[in-house]
C-alpha cells in the first residue's frame, strides 16, 4: 500500500455541503482519502503530515470548460492584443492600443527575422477598440510586401494577412465570389478572412496552420504551466482537429510525470460527415488516459458577436451591420446529434447569437424524440444572447450552458454602444437566469481569447464591470459561492467528470488550487487580487515559483 501523506491548511472550501470546510485533507494514489480533522484522518493508518499549505487556502483545482491550447503556441508569434496580457513565463506584455502600434510591433519583429519566406504571425488583434477600423492587406503590407503576414483576431473567428500571403494562396485576383472573402472597391480581397473557409486557404501560408486550432509539444507545455499560474487543473481544448500526430503528441506530454493538468480535447466538426466524426471520436475515446480526456466533440454553428460574424434573430445588429454566418447548417447539426445520442457520445456547441441558439434548440428537440438520452448534457458553448424563453427550453431538453462572463469586461461597453445595443447587452451571458431555471452552468475565459484565470472570470461573474467601469445587467450578477461552483462542479458536470473532479472528497482526484487568500472572506471587488500559489494534480505538487 502506498504511503499516506495528510496536507493541513488554514481552511480547505471542499464544494462538498456535507463537508463544506475542513483543516486537512489525506492523500494517497494521488486520490482524496478523506477530508476532515487530523484525528478524523489518523484513524486510516501510518501517514506523514504535509505542512506545506499551512497557511494556504485549498479549493478544488479550477475546471476551465472552454480553452484552447492552441494559446500555448500563440505566445511564440506576435502579441497584438489591446490589454496587457502575463505569457506562460510571467511576463506581462504591454497591449498595443491603437492600428500604428500594432503595426510598429509588427515591424519591429519583422526587422529581426532572418529567412525573407518565414511567415510573420500576430495574434488577438481587436479592431473593436481601435475605432472599429477594419485592417486591410494594405496597412499589413507596410510591414512587408514580400514576406507573407497574418495576424489572427481575439475571437479566433477572423484573419488578417497582406497581399503576399493572399498571392500565395491564389486569392490575390479578382472575380472571387465567397461570402467569408469580402472584396475591396478595387475587385481584389480586402485582406479580411472570415471563419474557417475563409481562413484556411491562406493560414498555411502565415503560420495559422495547426496553431488555428491545435498546439504541438513545446505548446502543450506552455500552455500548462498557464494552468498552473491560474488554479487550474483540468482544462478543456474545445475544438481540436485531432489529427493522429497532434493526439500522438498530446498522449506522449500528458504522459510526462511533470506534466501538471488533465487535458479535455473535443474534436471539431468542420470538413466531415457527421458520422465519420462521430465513428473517430468513438476510435480516439479508447485512445484516453487519465490525463487525457477524449470521446467529445464540438459544433460550431455561428460566429463573433464583435466580429459581426454571430447570427442575431430580428432585429439583428444595432449599427445595421448585416447578419453573421452560419458555420454549421441546421440538417448537418441535426444529423450530428442523431447519431451521436445513439452512439452515447456528448456534444459541446457554440452558439453566440440568439439565432444561433434558436437553431441548436429546434434540432436538438427532434433529435431527443427518436434518441431518449436522459443525461446526454448537451452543452451549449458561449449561449451570450440566449434570452428566459430559451434558458427554459434548454432546461427541459437537459442541456447545460457555458457562459462568457469574461465579455462583460472585456466587450460590454462595445456591445452596449454598438454590436447589440443597451438591452441586449444587459442580458448577455444570463448566468443569474440560467442558475433560476435549473440550467446547469459554467462560466469560461475561452482562452486565448481572453487570457485564462477562473478566478478572475468569477469576478466578472460576480461584477459584470465593464472596462470603463460600469455595471451592465444588475439583475444577472451571481454570489461569490455559486462563481466558486460554476469554476469548479459546474464545469466538470457540463464535462461529465463531477464524480471525479470539482470538490473535496473522499474518493475523487487529488486535485487542489491553493491560494494565499481566502475567496469566501473577500468582497466580490477583491477577487481579482486573489493570488495563486500553485496546485496540485493528482497529488502532485505545483508551484508557480518553481515554474
Amino acid at each position: 500500500m502506498n504511503p499516506i501523506t495528510i496536507y493541513a491548511a488554514k481552511k480547505i472550501i471542499t464544494m462538498n455541503p456535507n463537508q463544506a470546510t475542513a483543516s486537512h485533507v489525506a492523500v494517497q494514489e494521488g486520490r482524496i482519502l478523506g477530508v476532515g480533522s487530523l484525528e478524523d484522518l489518523a484513524g486510516w493508518g501510518d501517514y506523514k503530515l504535509d505542512q506545506t499549505f499551512a497557511e494556504k487556502i485549498l479549493l478544488p483545482g479550477f475546471v476551465e470548460g472552454h480553452a484552447h491550447t492552441m494559446e500555448g503556441t500563440l505566445w511564440r508569434y506576435v502579441y497584438c492584443g489591446y490589454f496587457d496580457r502575463m505569457d506562460p513565463n510571467g511576463e506581462v506584455w504591454e497591449g498595443a492600443n491603437s492600428l500604428d502600434a500594432m503595426l510598429t510591433r509588427l515591424k519591429q519583429a519583422e526587422a529581426k527575422m532572418t529567412n525573407p519566406e518565414t511567415p510573420l504571425s500576430g495574434w488577438a488583434l481587436d479592431p473593436i477598440y481601435m475605432g472599429n477600423t477594419r485592417v486591410s492587406r494594405q496597412d499589413l503590407d507596410k510591414v512587408s510586401k514580400t514576406r507573407p503576414i497574418g495576424v489572427l483576431h481575439a475571437s479566433g473567428h477572423i484573419l488578417n494577412v497582406n497581399s503576399k500571403a493572399l498571392e500565395l494562396a491564389g486569392l490575390l485576383k479578382n472575380g472571387i465570389n465567397h461570402p467569408n472573402i469580402p472584396l475591396g472597391e478595387d475587385g481584389y480581397p480586402t485582406g479580411e478572412l472570415f471563419g474557417p473557409e475563409g481562413m484556411a486557404p491562406v493560414g498555411r501560408h502565415v503560420g495559422f496552420d495547426r496553431a488555428l486550432s491545435d498546439s504541438d509539444e513545446q505548446g502543450l507545455r506552455d500552455f500548462a504551466k498557464l494552468c498552473v499560474r491560474t488554479g487550474v487543473t483540468t482544462i478543456t481544448d474545445l475544438a481540436s482537429r485531432l489529427e493522429d500526430d497532434c493526439v500522438e503528441a498530446m498522449l506522449k506530454v500528458t504522459s510526462e510525470n511533470n506534466y501538471p493538468a488533465r487535458i479535455v480535447p473535443l474534436q471539431v466538426f468542420l470538413g466531415a460527415t457527421a458520422k465519420d466524426t462521430v465513428e473517430k471520436v468513438k476510435r480516439l475515446k479508447k485512445l484516453a488516459t487519465d490525463r487525457l480526456r477524449l470521446g467529445r466533440i464540438k459544433a460550431i454553428a455561428d460566429g463573433s458577436i464583435q466580429g459581426f460574424s454571430a447570427r442575431l434573430r430580428w432585429p439583428g445588429y444595432y449599427n445595421g451591420a448585416p447578419n453573421g454566418l452560419w458555420y454549421t447548417a441546421p440538417e448537418q447539426l441535426a444529423e450530428l446529434y442523431r447519431l451521436a445520442l445513439a452512439d452515447g457520445v456528448q456534444v459541446h456547441t457554440h452558439t453566440n447569437g440568439d439565432e444561433a441558439t434558436e437553431m441548436v434548440l429546434d434540432v436538438l428537440g427532434p433529435a431527443l424524440k427518436e434518441v431518449a438520452s436522459p443525461d446526454h448534457r448537451f452543452t451549449l458553448q458561449h449561449c451570450q444572447l440566449a434570452d428566459t424563453g430559451q434558458f427554459r427550453r434548454m432546461k427541459k431538453l437537459g442541456m447545460c450552458v457555458n457562459l462568457f462572463a469574461n465579455h462583460h469586461f472585456f466587450w460590454g461597453d462595445e456591445h452596449y454602444r454598438l454590436t447589440v445595443g443597451p438591452e441586449r447587452a444587459m442580458r448577455m451571458n444570463a448566468c443569474r437566469t440560467a442558475l433560476d431555471l435549473g440550467v446547469p452552468m459554467a462560466i469560461h475565459s475561452d482562452a486565448p481569447v481572453t487570457p485564462l484565470g477562473p478566478l478572475f472570470t468569477a469576478w466578472c461573474a460576480i461584477n459584470r464591470k465593464t472596462v470603463s467601469g460600469r455595471t451592465q445587467g444588475e439583475h444577472e450578477k451571481i454570489s461569490v459561492d455559486e462563481a466558486l461552483y460554476a469554476i469548479t462542479l459546474g464545469a466538470a458536470y457540463t464535462l461529465h467528470m463531477d464524480t471525479e473532479i470539482g470538490s473535496i472528497e473522499v474518493g475523487k482526484k487529488a486535485d487542489f488550487a491553493v491560494l494565499e487568500q481566502d475567496p469566501t472572506k473577500a468582497s466580490g471587488d477583491e477577487f481579482n487580487a486573489i493570488k495563486v500559489w500553485g496546485t496540485v494534480s493528482g497529488g502532485r505538487v505545483f508551484p508557480v515559483a518553481d515554474l
